[in-house]
């Protein structure tokens, strides 16, 4: 068993591993930055000890300092949470070159999966349908107009290396094209330090429906159901739910099968996400997040299971200990992402409770809002009967949530839940666009 676990992130998500280990018996060690010294997670950890300055790459992305401090520290592993480090195959190889345990994928795994188009090559191995496009990197701006007219506009070019919506353009016809290229290898090379792109055919009114599943790192795998992500702004997704109104038990069970075999096709290990676009029946394999999802509450709501509790027994050789419920039709879950729109200082905060409401979270009142770091301030996280139950029950969390001192976009997710697209499941992801920009 892993006896002391080294936490290289920050946030909400620090919190919840903390809480995890330590209901396992582990003992915890955070690495923080110097802006995160008062932090919630700086309080619970067993010990902690600063990793580095206020910027990202002085501290939570940055793998020397990361790996020397779980190694003074005595840790026997390093979890990288989400975001930073999480999917780097770099840091994943120098945590097992430095004897540490990389809570994650092998760093082959995260390797493989971190190029876009290695991971479409992967899927189609494993015969998981993908939309039609680039098994390569594009070469020139001839090829790509050439594929684009082949597969047929709209299409979408895409940083290989990208995430968070980066390096992203939808193009529409030819005249458009060759302008989308140079900005995608530009923000390509900015965000992600590669500009390598590739095309892709662009559905234009799909659902966004990731299938989490749990892999034990020597084939075998099961799938926990889907989620949808469909409701984004500019690619960051803000509210997700489980199961989706969108998928029948007969596209469930062909996603959830496709996704155990291109797992099973990698021995993947740990958690992890094969997310799809749905359009008219039909699903296409979009990528693989290859760590847990600041979702994932909403899969633990609906089958009563700690992915992050797992993720340390998979990760400390214990294998699978799970297996997914199979009757979860009376159980529907939701989670509403709360983000700060700017710095600040927390006055107050009191976050919703009651029966089937959670609420993960790091800040209290007197907390400071970091510039530094991303928006999230708390996740609240429902369930109920059925669906409509569950948006009212958002609905009433929402209404409790007391928070001072810095705005944020509550009020914006109540008009979502309570927009007609929403509450009748009939929307795609182009909702945000329709409610608030046009």
């Amino acid at each position: 068993m892993i006896k002391t676990l080294f936490i290289a992130n920050r946030g909400e998500i620090a919190v919840r591993i903390i809480r995890a280990a330590r209901d396992l018996g582990i003992s915890t060690v955070l690495g923080h930055s110097t802006a995160d010294a008062d932090s919630l997670a700086y309080r619970l950890a067993d010990r902690t000890i600063c990793i580095g300055g206020p910027q990202s790459s002085e501290s939570y992305l940055n793998m020397t300092n990361i790996i020397t401090a779980a190694l003074l520290s005595r840790c026997d592993a390093i979890h990288p949470g989400v975001g930073f480090l999480s999917e780097n195959a770099e840091f994943a190889r120098k945590t097992e070159d430095a004897g540490l345990i990389f809570v994650g994928p092998s760093s082959e795994t995260i390797r493989l999966l971190g190029d876009k188009i290695a991971s479409r090559n992967v899927a189609l191995a494993a015969e998981v349908p993908v939309t039609p496009g680039s098994v390569t990197p594009l070469e020139s701006l001839e090829e790509g107009i050439s594929l684009a007219n082949g597969i047929g506009y709209p299409v979408m070019i895409k940083a290989s290396a990208g995430g968070g919506g980066r390096g992203i353009r939808i193009v529409r016809n030819d005249r458009d094209f060759e302008q989308a290229v140079h900005i995608s290898r530009k923000e390509a090379l900015s965000f992600f330090g590669n500009d390598a792109i590739h095309v892709e055919k662009y559905l234009d009114h799909p659902r966004h429906v990731e299938v989490q599943l749990m892999g034990d790192g020597e084939g075998k795998a099961v799938h926990l159901g889907e989620r949808d992500c469909s409701v984004q702004n500019n690619h960051q997704k803000l509210i997700e739910e489980s199961p989706s109104t969108v998928v029948s038990d007969e596209l469930r069970h062909v996603m959830g099968n496709d996704a155990i075999r291109l797992f099973s096709h990698l021995n993947y290990r740990g958690a992890g996400t094969v997310e799809f676009l749905v359009q008219d029946g039909k699903h296409y394999f979009m990528e693989v997040n290859a760590r847990v999802q600041v979702e994932h509450p909403v899969t633990e709501m609906v089958h009563s299971i700690d992915i992050i509790r797992e993720q340390l027994l998979i990760a400390a050789g214990k294998g699978l200990t799970i297996s997914p419920r199979e009757d979860i039709s009376n159980i529907h879950a939701i989670e509403v992402r709360i983000n700060a729109r700017g710095a600040g200082t927390v006055t107050s905060f009191s976050p919703p409770t009651g029966p089937w409401v959670r609420t993960d979270t790091h800040i209290f009142s007197g907390y400071t809002v970091s510039p530094y770091y991303d928006a999230l301030l708390a996740k609240i996280i429902v369930a109920a009967g059925d669906r409509q139950d569950a948006i009212d029950i958002m609905l009433r969390a929402l209404k409790e949530f007391e928070i001072s001192g810095v705005e944020t976009n509550i009020e914006e997710q109540v008009a979502i839940l309570t927009s007609q697209q929403f509450r009748s499941g009939r929307f795609n992801t182009q909702l945000y666009d329709q409610l608030f920009r046009q």
